[in-house]
């Protein structure tokens, strides 16, 4: 596998959104692996593929050691409840903020075989879940947070 360049905030790529998926291709099954290999080189739980350069509808996340949810054509269907929790990004180093997010998601996609399937999750997995896909979309934690802690505040 693959360790990929993740792009920074300023690249355009973090700013587009990102068009579906129409066929699930060896090359997508690869990215989607070597997304995981460069989410967990970089220490991260959650990784979309406008993070890599790539403006498609996929993103990974593992907020559980060894559980990786692929994410092809994510869609929240489904949300309830707050939480206003602190968040990063592998594409923000060193900033952090606190963010407005729904406690608990529920999310259909597609897996690497095309089959469709419905994540829920609550807290963090719930956090993971809502900021890959608003990298889909073009959105950044930045836009999201209710306030942004400087470098060093804890």
């Amino acid at each position: 596998m693959a360790k990929l360049n993740i792009r920074r905030i300023g690249d355009d790529a973090l700013r587009k959104v990102c068009r579906p998926v129409e066929e699930i291709t060896p090359r997508i099954v690869t990215l989607l692996d070597d997304m995981v290999d460069t989410m967990r080189a970089a220490d991260g739980c959650g990784l979309a593929a406008p993070q890599v350069g790539i403006l498609r509808r996929i993103a990974v996340v593992e907020v559980e050691e060894g559980k990786v949810i692929e994410l092809i054509n994510p869609q929240i269907i489904a949300t309830a409840g707050e939480q206003q929790e602190l968040e990063g990004c592998l594409s923000i180093p060193g900033r952090s903020g606190v963010t407005k997010r729904p406690r608990h998601v529920t999310v259909r996609a597609m897996d690497r075989n095309g089959k469709v399937f419905e994540v829920s999750g609550s807290d963090l997995l719930a956090r993971a879940l809502c900021h890959e896909i608003d990298h889909l979309d073009g959105h950044l934690f930045v836009d999201r947070a209710v306030r942004m802690l400087d470098e060093g505040d804890d």
